[in-house]
């Protein structure tokens, strides 16, 4: 297998007003579970309409199988759970959206967060991976130099931000903490939640959230290290992730869509995630879609087209 991947991210370039609920309610409507979307360029209208009742709609996905073993001993341990994750597509229309205070959900979803690493580092600082002081005294080359030596053999994602470019992030993430990020897949695409909580950003599948609401794992962490920021003009980003679900390629396609989407000087690129956090009825899936495949990342998880065969 390939090295760890150095993301060439030298960029140039909380609250939220729903409550948890209702943001799990909402990811609960869609259907077919995941909101897979076929690749392009077959690009159909996407039912996002909850269905009462049933489990129908979890077996129906094609990414159920992946996730078969956990969603059946939710089902299994916990039926009651179960069932009401099933209810919430089709109360989730009768429930009012942005309803709760920004704080609020923003402390329940750091709990969830901090609840779900399983596997994962906490409290991860940047101390714990090189020596701070020493690094103060090098040049900001030299310190790109030594976080790509340090992953070179690593499989995961890392990145060096330049401190500017951080800045933009992090003043739109203290507005939009949350969004919803494609995964290209064979079949199509399989959705990721993406919630800020502090420096580090929380990856899970959409499935997960759908099937296991509040208590659905997190499959993808990326921690942010502020700390050269001031003095060297660079904030450092590595990852962690459970390679049980997603691969090197696969995490850096997310990594790399935090820029895309929130790192952007394209207004309607960024009003994208203004609109899942505060006017989701105007969020449009296919939009997203669009804007990953027109910066053309993730095109190497993209199933190849067979060329058109020519006719005598």
């Amino acid at each position: 297998m390939a090295a760890g991947h150095l993301q060439q991210l030298w960029w140039g370039a909380a609250g939220l007003g729903l409550s948890r609920g209702a943001l799990v309610g909402r990811f609960a409507a869609l259907r077919p579970l995941g909101l897979l979307l076929p690749p392009q360029p077959r690009l159909l209208a996407v039912s996002v309409s909850g269905a009462a009742g049933g489990g129908g709609g979890l077996e129906a996905n094609p990414f159920f199988a992946k996730y078969q073993g956990k969603i059946q001993e939710l089902r299994r341990s916990n039926p009651e759970i179960f069932e009401s994750r099933l209810d919430q597509r089709s109360e989730v229309k009768k429930q009012p959206v942005g309803d709760s205070k920004q704080a609020e959900f923003v402390r329940l979803m750091e709990e969830k967060f901090k609840e779900s690493l399983h596997g994962f580092t906490k409290n991860k600082t940047l101390d714990s991976i090189l020596n701070v002081e020493m690094m103060k005294r090098k040049k900001p080359d030299e310190i790109k130099q030594i976080w790509k030596q340090y992953y070179s053999g690593e499989d995961t994602v890392y990145a060096v931000i330049p401190g500017k470019t951080f800045d933009l992030i992090w003043k739109r993430v203290q507005d939009c903490p949350s969004f919803l990020y494609p995964l290209p897949r064979k079949e199509g695409y399989e959705f990721f939640v993406g919630h800020w909580s502090g420096p580090e950003l929380h990856f899970t599948s959409l499935i997960n959230v759908q099937s296991r609401g509040e208590s659905a794992p997190t499959q993808l962490v990326l921690y942010h290290y502020p700390e050269l920021q001031e003095e060297k003009g660079i904030v450092l980003m590595t990852g962690e992730m459970d390679p049980r679900f997603l691969t090197v390629t696969e995490a850096q396609c997310l990594a790399s869509q935090v820029q895309l989407f929130y790192a952007t000087d394209r207004e309607e690129t960024y009003r994208l995630v203004e609109e899942f956090n505060h006017r989701p009825n105007e969020f449009k899936y296919m939009s997203v879609i669009g804007e990953l495949e027109q910066s053309r990342l993730g095109e190497e998880l993209r199933p190849q087209q067979d060329p058109p065969s020519s006719t005598a």
